[in-house]
């Protein structure tokens, strides 16, 4: 099985092209998460499946970590836009509609190439700027916030972010009596001088701290336009993750809570690609 491997702010994912032939199906659990495995396979946040679809350029099939099929993964969005580009899925002025669990989804790709991407030139990244799903009904709850934003998060505005020990805090809120049957995403933010945001977070399906989580950037600039009242600058809401800044720029909806045209923005890299054998990472487990 050919893979490639990308990643967009330190958020990494193994990429498989299955339009001429399926080499994963969505029961085969125990292969992607040994593919996944940082020791015994690959390494990765997730797995993701580019897939033909009749009506949309390409069908996304996003994968955690340990293997389970699972709901949006925003940079993982904008990495599979990035890889269709590099498999010569080529459309007008590089823009891209597929399909996700969460329904459908727009990208724009700006290869490094570009005038506007001097910057990333001879890097080998690109710019992709990825359109999420509307989004409403966010509770609050003091300096918390749940919202989906394609996947559940519970965003909590702190202090500072440094100290924090992300794996023992988010495994306390991820595995409390709420939310431990389905799961939950979850961020700590700080808001910094000049509208800018700095985030934390615990991802579920990884178990773990990632560096950067698409929906969680997504769902802390939202929180952040309620919890501050902050308006959207016209470039987007800067948001500092471990592994790189992303942007998000949205628009407020029709009423309290709501926001419509959101779009998260960032890079995106090819890291390096390879031919394994799905079940050989397996045959590694005694």
């Amino acid at each position: 099985m050919e893979f490639w491997k990308y990643q967009g702010a330190g958020n990494d994912f193994i990429m498989v092209d299955q339009r001429s032939r399926q080499w994963l199906r969505r029961e085969n659990t125990e292969q992607i998460a040994a593919l996944c495995d940082r020791r015994f396979g690959i390494g990765a946040d997730g797995l993701i499946l580019l897939e033909q679809h009749a009506d949309y350029d390409f069908e996304m099939i996003y994968f955690n970590a340990d293997g389970r099929e699972s709901t949006m993964c925003g940079n993982g969005g904008r990495c599979i836009a990035a890889f269709a580009y590099d498999r010569g899925i080529l459309r007008n002025n590089n823009h891209y509609r597929f399909l996700a669990i969460d329904g459908a989804h727009e990208a724009f790709v700006l290869s490094p190439d570009d005038p506007d991407q001097q910057n990333l030139a001879g890097q080998g990244f690109y710019h992709v700027d990825l359109k999420m799903q509307d989004v409403g009904n966010i509770q609050q709850e003091d300096a918390v916030f749940i919202l989906n934003t394609g996947s559940p998060h519970y965003v909590r505005f702190v202090d500072d972010t440094a100290q924090l020990d992300m794996r023992s805090e988010g495994r306390s809120v991820r595995y409390s009596d709420r939310f431990k049957k389905e799961g939950i995403n979850v961020n700590f933010v700080a808001v910094l001088p000049g509208e800018r945001l700095k985030i934390r977070t615990y991802e579920r399906g990884v178990e773990d701290e990632t560096l950067a989580c698409g929906t969680g950037v997504t769902a802390a600039a939202l929180a952040c336009a309620v919890f501050n009242k902050m308006e959207c600058p016209e470039d987007g809401v800067s948001v500092e993750a471990l592994g790189g800044d992303l942007k998000v720029r949205y628009k407020p909806g029709a009423r309290a809570g709501e926001f419509t045209d959101i779009w998260l923005k960032g890079p995106a890299k090819r890291v390096f690609s390879g031919n394994i054998d799905p079940a050989q990472p397996l045959t590694l487990r005694f």
